[in-house]
């Protein structure tokens, strides 16, 4: 079920919702669903600023909340990015901390009311989360991680995105044209000579991504448009009716709350 966008929604990492629209929106549902953008605070080249994985997450979430009576939440900003951590500005948490911060915003949410919880990832390395969905499922909890593997898949074709999710690894096509549509000021010159391909990452855990690029970027941002960026987000955000549809059914889907998948790098 999709309802009409808030008009005037506020644009920044922060939403200015009031107690009153939060109850309002969940007034028309079965069980409120909330929407939590993860990401980091890694490198991604020169081109995308340190903050990309979070503004594509908040950018993600945002296009859901314009389409769904969902709650939207702000972001979490730092991440699991030890991979990065050759790179100035890169700063991490650890998986331990970030399954704990999850997990506490979920049972806080529930306290309030709020039944369901999505985490919509915005970085690949945040892998714990995929065990706090999965943890949470088994106790019996509404949680989902958005986008899985399958809708980023979709929403590259329907966008025209040349590059593969392989390929696309980091600061490449997907990323610099979401942040093309949603904040193109944050892009600096240069993301058309920054081409860089190395599909083959086997141990990017144990050396990191220093090993496998110089300028911190993997992909072919060159390729990168507002227009694709604005399809990507537009694809994703009509995959998400299947999880809207899940999580505020009454029998709870069983089995399927715990599809979801890491997300970009």
């Amino acid at each position: 079920m999709k309802t009409k966008g808030r008009a005037g929604m506020d644009a920044s990492l922060v939403p200015a919702d009031t107690s009153a629209d939060v109850r309002e929106r969940g007034s028309g549902v079965s069980r409120q669903v909330a929407v939590l953008p993860v990401g980091s605070y890694e490198q991604h080249g020169d081109h995308l600023p340190l903050a990309t994985d979070t503004l594509v997450a908040c950018a993600v979430a945002r296009e859901i909340a314009a389409g769904y009576p969902v709650h939207l939440l702000p972001p979490v900003t730092i991440g699991c990015s030890h991979e990065h951590a050759d790179w100035p500005g890169t700063v991490s948490i650890s998986a331990v901390t970030l399954h704990a911060v999850v997990r506490d915003i979920a049972e806080s949410l529930r306290r309030s009311g709020v039944g369901a919880l999505v985490v919509v990832n915005g970085h690949g390395g945040n892998y714990v989360l995929g065990n706090v969905v999965q943890e949470a499922s088994a106790r019996g909890e509404r949680m989902a991680l958005f986008p899985a593997g399958e809708d980023w898949e979709a929403a590259r074709q329907r966008a025209g995105v040349r590059t593969s999710l392989l390929t696309d690894m980091h600061a490449g096509e997907i990323e610099t044209s979401i942040l093309l549509h949603a904040h193109p000021a944050s892009v600096r010159p240069g993301y058309e000579t920054a081409d860089f391909v190395a599909d083959d990452r086997r141990h990017l855990l144990s050396l990191g991504m220093s090993a496998y690029t110089d300028s911190g970027v993997i992909g072919r941002p060159s390729l990168a448009s507002a227009e694709k960026g604005k399809e990507l987000l537009a694809s994703l955000a009509d995959s998400f009716g299947t999880y809207f549809s899940f999580l505020t059914a009454a029998d709870g889907a069983e089995g399927t709350s715990a599809q979801g998948a890491r997300g970009r790098s």
